[in-house]
């Protein structure tokens, strides 16, 4: 992987540096003129919080997002134009965790050394929570570190959560904010727009676990909800852990778990 990731940054560098040798008259000139904010997410959620935070300032910005439709976070890897995105851009969002560890040489050979960055889980810090094993879910194999000790492994889907959402909204205000200091007004009403709708949205979410006659769901599949069955209390079985890299259950894991539905007279299978 470390190669592979070498030999797209030297190609990257490479492009970089005869684009510059090319343009460097014209773009002195016209930068200020012409320059839009180059933004880059990996995933949709991080994508739309731009978008929501921008409001109308969204057409002065080249806003990407890496990953496709359909293109599972756990298993991305970046193309060499990906990484050209990412390297000369004004501002970049990740996820972090284990699913995001090509960023660190990514980001090694930017070409653009004022980028502000911000990692979801570092914003989040001791409110991330580690991936955990309950009752029926099958266990994945535990990784050791060259040392010899078990390292950690979080749970990378925090943007499933409406209080992390707020949060996070908030760190990006912040950064486009100082990217962006003559609209530094714009990007904070936004934000604080949105997180009003995040508010109403969340008590909405209170009202209906309080209604409910059921306290627990259940997923045939991975469960990527952790933080927002924490949020209401709620309780759950799953077959695999959220970033499992499984996706066929055992029979004891289906056995397990319709014997769940039955004794809990669930309604409903999530998948």
């Amino acid at each position: 992987m470390k190669k592979y990731l070498v030999i797209i940054l030297s190609i990257v560098m490479a492009v970089l540096g005869l684009s510059a040798c090319g343009t460097q008259k014209t773009e002195d000139k016209t930068t200020k003129e012409t320059h839009k904010l180059k933004i880059v997410t990996t995933i949709f959620p991080e994508y739309d919080w731009v978008r929501q935070i921008a409001g109308d300032q969204i057409s002065n910005m080249e806003l990407t997002m890496l990953l496709d439709n359909g293109v599972d976070l756990h298993s991305y890897q970046p193309t060499a134009d990906d990484i050209m995105k990412i390297s000369d851009c004004d501002l970049f969002i990740y996820v972090g965790g284990e699913s995001d560890a090509w960023v660190e040489d990514a980001l090694k050979e930017a070409v653009n050394k004022d980028m502000k960055v911000i990692n979801l889980l570092d914003v989040l810090g001791s409110s991330i929570k580690e991936e955990e094993v309950v009752e029926g879910m099958e266990a994945e194999e535990e990784e050791e570190s060259e040392e010899g000790e078990e390292e950690p492994e979080y749970d990378e889907h925090v943007w499933l959560s409406l209080k992390n959402a707020k949060i996070l909204c908030e760190a990006i205000a912040s950064d486009l904010a100082d990217i962006d200091a003559a609209h530094a007004d714009v990007y904070k009403q936004n934000e604080q727009t949105y997180a009003d709708k995040l508010e109403a949205l969340d008590k909405k979410y209170q009202a209906a676990v309080k209604e409910g006659n059921k306290d627990t769901i259940l997923f045939g599949d991975r469960f990527p909800f952790r933080y927002m069955v924490d949020d209401y209390g709620l309780k759950y079985y799953a077959a695999f852990v959220g970033c499992s890299a499984e996706t066929e259950a055992s029979f004891e894991t289906i056995v397990f778990l319709a014997g769940k539905v039955d004794e809990l007279s669930l309604p409903a299978v999530c998948t």
